[in-house]
């Protein structure tokens, strides 16, 4: 079966299922700064009202579990170093890339993913513009207006997973360095 299929987790590398690990799949792992990702990730969890027993955590509380490794998708270091160590064994299996990286050169990365996954551009496309083409199309900043602009409703509101997730809360701001409106040195 030649069907392609894109599967998105926050799995960390050694859970995987042997099926994907052993297999010619291709892995992109994107990982960003862990003070952003931790900020992105507490927003989720007041916009979501997650915490025990429904009341958030308070930010040092949260801060402190992030960083033991106490936190939903278990230690973000380990999580980390799995794909890297993935990646440096079979760097033709995994693509490391940093959320950092895409957002300061995502025409670059684009070329490197389509690469990556066997299917480099042409040069024709190339001069067409594809690329700029695609990158704009799968900028955080397009991707969020598609979701919130287009009159998609389903996006602006409604919950999954049986109510309890908002759908908005899912688009953020996807700025670098944002922790740093939250966090002292």
């Amino acid at each position: 079966n030649n069907t392609q299929r894109i599967f998105s987790t926050h799995t960390p590398f050694k859970f995987l299922s042997d099926s994907i690990r052993e297999s010619k799949c291709k892995i992109i792992y994107i990982c960003r700064n862990p003070l952003d990702q931790f900020i992105s990730q507490r927003q989720f969890f007041l916009e979501n009202k997650l915490g025990k027993d429904g009341v958030p955590l308070g930010l040092d509380e949260t801060f402190d579990m992030f960083c033991e490794g106490t936190h939903p998708y278990g230690p973000f270091w380990e999580q980390m170093v799995g794909y890297w160590n993935a990646h440096l064994e079979n760097p033709a299996k995994v693509l490391f890339l940093t959320y950092e990286e895409l957002k300061h050169d995502i025409s670059f990365n684009v070329k490197k993913i389509a690469k990556f996954l066997g299917r480099p551009f042409s040069s024709e496309e190339e001069e067409k513009g594809l690329i700029e083409e695609i990158s704009r199309l799968c900028s955080f900043n397009s991707l969020k207006s598609l979701v919130f602009d287009q009159h998609l409703e389903v996006n602006k509101n409604g919950y999954v997973y049986d109510g309890v997730l908002k759908n908005s809360s899912f688009f953020r701001k996807g700025e670098v360095g944002d922790s740093t409106n939250y966090l002292t040195k």
